[in-house]
């Protein structure tokens, strides 16, 4: 049985003093679920307050990117060193967002995907197609195609132990989601995806989230979803009240 997994990607949001605030106030909301695995995602400049505030509680601390070097002449750019010796466990790679506007490719998430499981960080690998690509008809190819790619040279229990999440571009901050239906059925084709290039084992293990706009209004009948092993959250994560009930959907 794969255990849920509710991650909050703050995006370019919350100086330090209001990570600090946040955190506060979420801690006490999913104290007592250990049902559901939950993971903050701050900016990098908030990653060391992030981790003091979180120490003790059932919140785990994620990074929105890295670089795949452990370190270097790479003006800007984090490192797996740099995270892991902050305390982070989970690092998001290859956002569509990394991808359209920083050049991201197929070919550099994986390398940080190599990168992230060599350094013990486990990745958030990031996949999905934009509106012309759906309308073109080519979502399961495109969306197969980066799941091959990014987990390229990455050993069948290391993809049994990452997470994979599923974001269909058109529905990242524009409110529209994807039917609980269509989005379990590309999920689905992920999962198959997986299996082709690591067996049934790792298949069954990977956990796979819906990154498309999931909210408190439509968390239940997402998660209903055979697939669908969580979410990777915007915006609504950046309010206790609704990352909270994300993560405390089943109750």
């Amino acid at each position: 049985m794969r255990k849920p997994i509710i991650a909050g990607n703050w995006k370019m949001n919350k100086t330090p003093s209001e990570a600090k605030e946040l955190i506060e106030a979420l801690k006490p909301l999913v104290a007592d679920n250990n049902e559901v695995t939950a993971v903050v995602c701050p900016t990098a400049a908030s990653l060391l307050i992030a981790k003091r505030y979180l120490e003790g509680s059932n919140i785990h601390l994620g990074a929105q990117n890295m670089h795949w070097e452990e370190s270097g002449a790479f003006t800007g750019e984090v490192s797996p060193v740099m995270l892991k010796e902050i305390g982070v466990e989970y690092v998001i790679l290859g956002h569509s967002e990394r991808r359209q506007y920083f050049a991201e490719t197929d070919e550099t998430v994986n390398k940080k995907v190599l990168s992230a499981i060599a350094h013990d960080l486990i990745p958030i690998m990031c996949v999905g197609e934009t509106l012309e690509e759906r309308e073109a008809g080519v979502t399961d190819t495109l969306v197969a195609g980066q799941v091959k790619a990014g987990l390229k040279d990455v050993a069948a229990a290391d993809i049994a132990k990452l997470v994979i999440a599923y974001e269909p571009v058109w529905a990242i901050g524009t409110g529209k989601t994807a039917t609980d239906e269509e989005a379990n059925r590309v999920i689905g084709i992920i999962r198959k995806t997986v299996e082709e290039i690591a067996g049934t084992e790792a298949a069954e293990a990977v956990r796979i989230q819906y990154g498309g706009s999931m909210k408190p209004a439509n968390v239940k009948g997402l998660m209903a979803q055979p697939e669908i092993d969580g979410g990777l959250i915007g915006g609504a994560a950046l309010k206790a009240e609704d990352f909270s009930a994300l993560i405390n959907y089943q109750k």
